[in-house]
């Protein structure tokens, strides 16, 4: 099962050094300085509606100070003139210059001087009223086009909610958006349409897989079956004894290459029934159901498991830390080698390290490693330590946890990996 490399024991050179441990990370993280900067369609359309009003009261309040300008200039010239008086005695606190006129001449030409200048102070009156009800207005219609935006742009709030559902394995979930007939329904609609295709499609691969594993299952165990009949027969000959094992023994590797594709396809799921499940007696049945053979092997397992809990599968969890204890346990050195597995809680998840010695890989070649059937030097499926899914079905188990897996290279030989899974 497990998919790590297997070495020759008999190698006539030393392996190279251990190169240096990778700092990348599978999964970068993309932290933006100022998120509520985020430039959404919501933002967009409200600046949108916002600069058009703006614009458009721009050129109103230009047309209308034009017009006014023109109507007052129309009337600059006065429609009378003082031709003669006995005496002048004139007051005035808006046009200081009348009260100082001494002569006829000099009242009309400050009667015009005034009308003038109550124009220019009419016409900057206007302006800057004007400028200020523009400004208020336009704070009122950005305020108005922001929920007017929200509410035209709810129903594609409804889908992506709607398709979040879908993301977590939910397919039987539908928008159903009603209201008139536009754009946004018809693409409500298409969604249900591609959303009933797939639902179709993974029931029809569920039950596939389904079919398979009665299918596959059944003869195997007939031929096991067969086989340990025959085996416990005292008459059998030692040469059909010899084939007899020999058959049994790839008959228990096809056994495990079916289990392993089945559990490979259910995992590509993600797990919607999540209970609490503590990881670190999870891991530390993993080293139990492995210490005989560690122990057969001269490999010394040690780690301190924190208890932390987290959301999950508790057999695909079993399934993750038993693989990786499996592999750090079969590839190893062949004296005082060791496994150290850890659990320890941090901020917002919980981490699973499996640590082991063995030969040196290359840090170019790790990610290959977690591919179905990949191997390290050694042929696909010419190992006989498993079928080569070991950490194929641990990406996909960790994947369906909504969790992040890593490898590197240990200083010295051996792997280092680390499972992150969310709390």
């Amino acid at each position: 099962m497990p998919s790590l490399p297997s070495f020759s024991k008999a190698a006539s050179t030393p392996p190279p050094a251990a190169p240096p441990k990778p700092t990348w990370d599978p999964k970068p993280v993309n932290v933006r300085p100022f998120p509520w900067l985020r430039p959404t369609i919501r933002i967009r359309l409200t600046l949108l509606y916002g600069g058009m009003f703006l614009m458009a009261g721009i050129v109103l309040l230009t047309i209308i100070y034009m017009l006014a300008a023109n109507a007052l200039s129309a009337g600059n010239q006065l429609p009378f003139k003082i031709v003669g008086a006995k005496q002048l005695e004139i007051y005035s606190s808006t046009c200081p210059g009348l009260t100082a006129v001494g002569d006829i001449p000099q009242l009309n030409s400050e009667v015009s001087q005034c009308l003038l200048h109550q124009r220019a102070a009419a016409l900057d009156t206007l302006l800057q009223r004007s400028l200020m009800a523009l400004m208020g207005l336009t704070v009122v219609a950005f305020a108005f086009g922001y929920a007017m935006a929200g509410r035209v742009l709810s129903p594609l709030g409804r889908i992506t909610r709607t398709a979040q559902r879908v993301a977590g394995s939910d397919l039987h979930r539908r928008i159903e958006l009603g209201g008139p007939d536009d754009e946004l329904k018809e693409l409500a609609d298409t969604f249900d349409e591609m959303l009933d295709r797939l639902d179709r499609a993974f029931e029809s691969q569920r039950r596939f897989v389904s079919n398979a594993s009665h299918e596959l299952r059944t003869p195997l165990a007939i031929n096991r079956t067969l086989l340990e009949v025959q085996l416990a027969d005292p008459d059998a000959s030692p040469e059909l004894a010899q084939l007899g094992k020999t058959l049994l023994a790839t008959n228990e590797r096809s056994e495990q290459l079916v289990e392993g594709l089945l559990l490979l396809a259910r995992s590509e799921n993600k797990v919607v029934d999540k209970k609490p499940v503590d990881l670190s007696e999870v891991a530390a049945q993993a080293v139990e159901q492995t210490r005989e053979e560690a122990h057969t092997k001269g490999v010394a397992l040690r780690g301190v498991r924190q208890q932390v809990f987290v959301q999950g599968n508790g057999v695909l969890l079993e399934r993750i830390a038993l693989n990786l204890v499996q592999n750090a346990v079969r590839y190893n050195v062949p004296e005082e080698g060791w496994v150290e597995v850890t659990t320890e809680p941090q901020p917002g998840c919980a981490v699973l390290v499996v640590t082991n010695t063995g030969p040196v890989v290359p840090a170019y070649e790790i990610e290959n490693l977690f591919e179905p059937f990949r191997r390290l030097r050694t042929e696909r499926t010419g190992s006989d330590k498993g079928v080569g899914l070991g950490l194929s079905i641990v990406k996909s188990v960790v994947r369906a946890h909504d969790g992040a897996i890593t490898a590197e290279p240990r200083e010295g030989g051996g792997l280092v990996v680390r499972v992150v899974l969310p709390l």
